[in-house]
């Protein structure tokens, strides 16, 4: 099943039916009048939150989502039936945005929440609504109500309690498929992440679900590369892991190049918990490990972690790290800060 995060639709509700035009004549009934019934009322367009999607993938193929209208009125003074409603079930974190893509109109986060998006139109009077002493055989009636269309974007913004960012080939793969049974594709090449993954952790009695976004290069807040709109789905995350390959040629520069285009993206991802971790220091030694972290608190006023999905080494604490952050953020309580001090002119490193 592919990934699809992001699509737009077209919605309309139910029209409202016609009133009624309609007298009663019937062999052996001495008086007659108006019986015209009431048009019934139209579908209502309703959103729907399930868990058991987590793509937006069935919109590629289905993009135009309209319910029933209601029936005309008839003689007798029957009402119309009204029209069936339409249900639209989308995952969990999907958001829906007008059709400019300016107005949020509904935040989708809840399993089984159910909301009417476009209401159906009302139903016409019939002429027997408009009898009176003074007007006792009205041949007025109103037509139906249109319903309400237009287009909507929705939006997919993955439920994960932590999220994965770095550059391309920094081990973000290989970390979640060492710590969750994910299966995500892992190349000794760049961009071998095309879409976001998920797992879940578990860790001394709890679990997290952990989200693997695709590399980030200099300029993807600007559309270079995958760009950033895969950004979106750590946006509800309690807490970040930054993995920086220990082996490039400039660590540090990796990392401010990442948090450089965290801050570009505007979307709060500046401000969250971010634990910093050296990836991949199975193939380093362990004095160019420290060396490494030393130069980190140097230049930037953080102690890095260390890791390796390969070996597994390290794992077991930045899990443990993450999980403090996010049992807080289910309780409400403040987690602990780590806020990054910047320096500039950071220097070459070799390992």
């Amino acid at each position: 099943m592919k990934f699809l995060d992001q699509s737009k639709v077209f919605i309309k509700s139910g029209d409202g039916g016609n009133g009624c035009l309609s007298f009663r004549r019937e062999a052996f009934i001495e008086f007659g009048g108006p019986d015209g019934g009431d048009g019934g009322r139209g579908g209502d367009v309703i959103v729907e939150c399930v868990a058991a999607l987590n793509t937006l993938i069935d919109f590629r193929y289905q993009q135009h989502f309209k319910a029933q209208s209601g029936r005309p009125g008839m003689g007798r003074n029957m009402s119309g039936a009204g029209g069936k409603d339409i249900v639209v079930r989308v995952p969990i974190g999907t958001q829906i945005w007008d059709e400019e893509y300016q107005n949020l109109l509904l935040d989708m986060t809840v399993p089984g929440q159910r909301v009417a998006l476009a209401k159906g139109g009302d139903g016409g009077y019939g002429n027997a609504r408009f009898k009176s002493s003074t007007n006792q055989a009205p041949r007025k009636t109103l037509p139906g109500w249109p319903g309400t269309e237009f287009w909507i974007w929705l939006r997919l913004k993955l439920i994960a309690d932590s999220g994965l960012v770095g550059l391309p080939n920094a081990g973000k793969s290989t970390f979640l498929a060492a710590v969750t049974a994910a299966k995500p594709k892992i190349a000794d090449y760049p961009f071998t992440t095309l879409h976001p993954g998920l797992g879940v952790v578990r860790i001394d009695n709890d679990e997290l679900v952990l989200a693997d976004i695709p590399g980030l290069i200099e300029g993807a807040h600007e559309g270079a590369g995958l760009g950033d709109r895969f950004l979106g789905h750590v946006e509800r995350c309690a807490a970040i892991l930054h993995l920086v390959d220990g082996t490039g040629e400039d660590p540090i520069g990796a990392w401010r190049t990442v948090r450089a285009e965290l801050e570009a993206y505007e979307g709060g991802l500046a401000e969250k918990t971010e634990i910093l971790a050296i990836s991949k220091i199975d193939a380093m030694r362990d004095e160019d490990v420290q060396a490494l972290k030393d130069l980190f608190v140097e230049e930037i006023g953080i102690e890095p972690m260390a890791v390796s999905g390969a070996s597994g080494a390290g794992t077991r604490a930045v899990l443990r790290r993450i999980m403090t952050h996010v049992q807080a953020a289910r309780t409400g309580q403040p987690a602990p800060g780590e806020e990054p001090v910047i320096a500039a002119g950071a220097p070459e490193w070799t390992p």
